[in-house]
């Protein structure tokens, strides 16, 4: 038999940071602690991490905080039925977290890989936050001073010429066999004006862009990933397709060129590993991000990534956002993501 409880924390950003949800200053976490009854001193951690108005499973703060004392409440139930969690995503990866995480003994080791073992680095995108243009250029700055061999920029929050201003500096500092330029629209862009934006931000030889449209808008998507000159990634699109038949005939039908996974929004491990099955089966690309997590669940999407063989850069780089963050076994060094085994 197995008992658990819950605790919940907020984390402070070091400075706020502007996504297309508006400015975040603090961050929300749940975290799942699981033992078995006979053995209470091993304990399995995991973290429910949310994102308010993009996370599926989260309304408000009490409603998602009953649904976690229910699961813990009924834990045997549920870690026995995990597929009743199937639309509460950031509840079931922290409980898949968990679950794993007492299996191995309690100690954050959750994955057996190179990786966990320290003889294999992940590589990692830098991240530019929205905000002013100097803000967001002295981000820019940072990250090509740290070492950083892919960045990713937010688009959609400024003017997009200055945006494109942005971008060409970039570029012009590093061709793009040196620094992989990565964007994300979060679906700022309309359905009108998106591949005329794309035709111009390919000419700054992009990786990719994510979700340069809003979701919903299916037949304008899988026109625009038809069109487009520059590779599309979906992200928020993916979120609260749960079916497997379901997620097949969305890739099946807007063939994109990517897809960009996010376990607490996109089903948990399960979840995802059903993404990442039936995206090898079309030869569709892929890359891990977390979302927003602090290094608990950081740790458990690193881990999970390193049992495949994916080299592409990973969106994994936000163990330094918080003031105070969950001790870590992850190093961050030249844009390289390292486990350091104990």
């Amino acid at each position: 038999m197995v008992q658990a409880s819950f605790e919940k924390r907020t984390f402070l950003f070091k400075q706020p940071s502007g996504t297309s949800r508006g400015i975040l200053t603090e961050k929300h976490a749940w975290f799942i602690s699981i033992w078995e009854t006979e053995n209470p001193s091993v304990v399995g951690l995991g973290e429910c991490s949310i994102i308010p108005s993009l996370s599926p499973d989260f309304e408000s703060i009490e409603s998602y905080e009953k649904q976690v004392s229910t699961v813990c409440n009924n834990i045997q139930f549920y870690a026995e039925n995990t597929q009743e969690l199937v639309h509460f995503p950031s509840i079931l990866f922290g409980l898949e977290t968990a679950l794993l995480d007492l299996k191995n003994g309690g100690k954050g080791m959750l994955f057996e890989s190179e990786f966990t073992q320290g003889k294999r680095e992940i590589p990692i995108n830098g991240l530019i936050w929205m905000g002013s243009e100097s803000f967001m250029k002295a981000q820019v700055e940072e990250k090509l001073a740290a070492g950083f061999q892919c960045i990713k920029m937010k688009v959609g929050a400024i003017d997009f010429d200055k945006e494109l201003d942005l971008l060409r500096y970039m570029r012009s500092q590093f061709s793009a066999e040196k620094l992989v330029l990565r964007v994300d629209a979060n679906g700022a862009f309309t359905p009108d004006d998106a591949l005329g934006k794309l035709e111009k931000l390919a000419e700054l030889e992009l990786h990719s862009i994510e979700q340069p449209i809003a979701v919903g808008q299916l037949e304008a998507m899988k026109n625009l990933c038809a069109q487009t000159p520059l590779p599309i990634a979906l992200d928020e699109e993916l979120i609260g397709i749960h079916s497997l038949p379901e997620k097949r005939i969305l890739l099946e039908y807007i063939q994109p060129q990517y897809i960009i996974l996010k376990p607490s929004l996109h089903g948990g491990i399960s979840g995802s590993k059903e993404w990442i099955k039936l995206a090898e089966e079309l030869r569709i690309p892929w890359w891990m991000t977390s979302a927003l997590e602090s290094n608990v669940g950081l740790n458990a999407i690193a881990q999970f990534t390193a049992t495949f063989q994916n080299n592409l850069p990973q969106g994994l780089g936000t163990g330094s956002l918080y003031v105070e963050n969950t001790p870590s076994q992850l190093e961050l060094k030249n844009g390289w993501m390292r486990f350091l085994p104990l």
